[in-house]
């Protein structure tokens, strides 16, 4: 297990936030809909995969991981 300062904790909990609005949006057609199926699919499944890494870092305390959880399996399920 790291140790991750509260510092590292809340800039990595931040970037996971990004990532979740960043596949909320691809999803809704709100980002990227000028970008090819193939970008947007890749750009999903990097983030996807960015979430299900930091989401299995044990070191979280009592962040509420339930929006992450959420655009992991909608990320998932997206088909460009």
């Amino acid at each position: 297990m790291e140790d991750r300062t509260v510092e590292q904790l809340a800039q990595d909990y931040s970037a996971m936030g990004d990532s979740v609005a960043l596949i909320t949006d691809i999803i809704a057609g709100d980002c990227m809909a000028d970008e090819s199926a193939e970008d947007r699919q890749g750009c999903v499944d990097r983030n996807v995969q960015h979430l299900e890494l930091m989401v299995a870092k044990e070191d979280w305390g009592d962040e509420d991981m339930t929006e992450t959880n959420d655009a992991i399996v909608a990320g998932k399920a997206y088909v460009a």
